[in-house]
């Protein structure tokens, strides 16, 4: 794609817009600094064979050296560094050197693209983007504008604005997407992607009902938390209604609150539609077990407080004898504590660990409906967080933090 307003050192001149197909070929890059760090993860996609020319580089590429994901020669360039290449990029801060540069591959006949110069090139590199396996590539000859349109034509396939899907090759399967916190902004690019797929939706109710309201006029909602028969039975039949759905012939996803894996029955639902030989794609959440603590200023680790945190659900209390938590051990640590589904337990569970020697002093912070607009957060100690529960009226969903990590920031911050 090119633009009418090219930057004046570019201005007349016409770049003809190809995809050149690097993988195995031989790539020179001369230059190791911000500018390559920029370019090589492209470059290296593609399956190109790099040849880094620099006597030092930036921590990140050299790390990619390290893990042997191009060559490095640790020199400056030298004449000859070309042969045998198919694409040269120059990023050096010595207008001599990209000069050389430049002036052996116009010898050499190989594409040149230069950081500092766009006007001395032959190759100018374009600002890129993806979306649903297509690139996006614009070249304005102004890396800022070029940017700038990339960016507004990406977002515009991506939030839906920009209507360019004029045909649908997915075909019947199943997707568990996780919709994250709460906060519709917090899904993955992925995730909505999938969503605007779909033929069927089979919605949790913490997954972000501001998503349901985007999806056109004939995708079929079904609301899982209205399947009956109870808990169990509730799941064998949203197994049920994934398998059939899909089997018909539809793209159903399966859209969960948080992430698929945790605490949301995902695994039962993969072997559901494994077992009926339908393909199943998984789209990892944001957990709340991170992100609602996040939201309200709690980071579940801290350098010098903690060295682990660990995610339980409270859904069964301890004195349940379907227990499969080790309560005993988990007072004994001393890292976060994060409990998910715990509202109505919570009095238990603080009795428990303050009788296996976790102390009552504790901070506490439960945060309600975390990332939404209805979020609210509570603070209390291990002693008090029963009482505080009730006389707050805290109700689920909500995400219980136990540790010091609590008081790292003052509340509301």
């Amino acid at each position: 794609m090119t633009a009418p307003t090219p930057h004046p050192s570019t201005e007349g001149r016409t770049p003809y817009p190809v995809g050149l197909l690097l993988a195995g070929r031989r790539v020179v890059v001369v230059g190791g600094g911000h500018v390559a760090q920029r370019r090589l993860p492209a470059l290296l996609a593609t399956g190109a064979e790099v040849h880094l020319i620099s006597p030092v580089t930036t921590p990140a590429v050299q790390a990619m050296a390290d893990a042997g994901e191009l060559t490095w020669h640790e020199r400056r360039y030298r004449e000859g560094d070309l042969a045998d290449t198919w694409y040269a990029l120059v990023a050096t801060d010595d207008p001599a050197v990209n000069t050389a540069v430049s002036a052996e591959a116009e010898r050499e006949r190989v594409f040149c693209a230069r950081s500092d110069d766009a006007s001395a090139a032959t190759a100018w590199t374009p600002a890129s983007g993806r979306d649903a396996g297509a690139t996006v590539a614009v070249l304005t000859g102004d890396p800022r504008h070029s940017a700038a349109l990339r960016d507004s034509i990406v977002e515009g396939l991506r939030d839906g604005s920009l209507a360019a899907r004029q045909y649908r090759a997915r075909g019947a399967g199943v997707a568990l997407v996780g919709g994250g916190p709460g906060d519709p902004d917090l899904i993955t690019v992925r995730g909505r992607r999938l969503l605007a797929d779909a033929d069927v939706v089979v919605a949790d109710r913490l997954a972000p009902r501001e998503l349901l309201a985007e999806l056109p006029e004939h995708v079929e909602v079904i609301d899982a938390s209205k399947i009956p028969y109870g808990r169990f039975m509730a799941q064998e039949a949203i197994n049920r209604t994934l398998v059939e759905h899909a089997k018909a012939g539809k793209f159903v996803v399966r859209l969960k609150g948080g992430d698929p894996y945790v605490f949301g029955r995902g695994g039962e639902e993969l072997l559901a539609c494994v077992e009926a030989g339908l393909p199943v794609t998984v789209v990892p959440g944001i957990s709340s077990s991170i992100s609602v603590p996040a939201a309200v200023g709690v980071p579940v680790t801290h350098r010098g407080m903690t060295h682990e945190f660990t995610v339980v659900s409270g859904h069964v209390g301890p004195d349940d004898e379907r227990s499969l938590t080790n309560w005993e051990a988990l007072a004994g640590m001393t890292g976060t504590l994060v409990l998910l589904m715990a509202v109505d337990k919570i009095g238990a569970i603080a009795a428990r660990l303050i009788e296996y020697g976790r102390a009552g002093d504790t901070p506490v912070a439960v945060v309600q409906e975390g990332t939404t607009a209805a979020q609210r957060r509570v603070d209390a100690t291990l002693e008090t967080v029963a009482a505080t529960v009730e006389a707050e009226r805290i109700k689920p969903p909500a995400v219980i933090v136990i540790g010091d990590v609590v008081n790292v920031l003052t509340p509301g911050t």
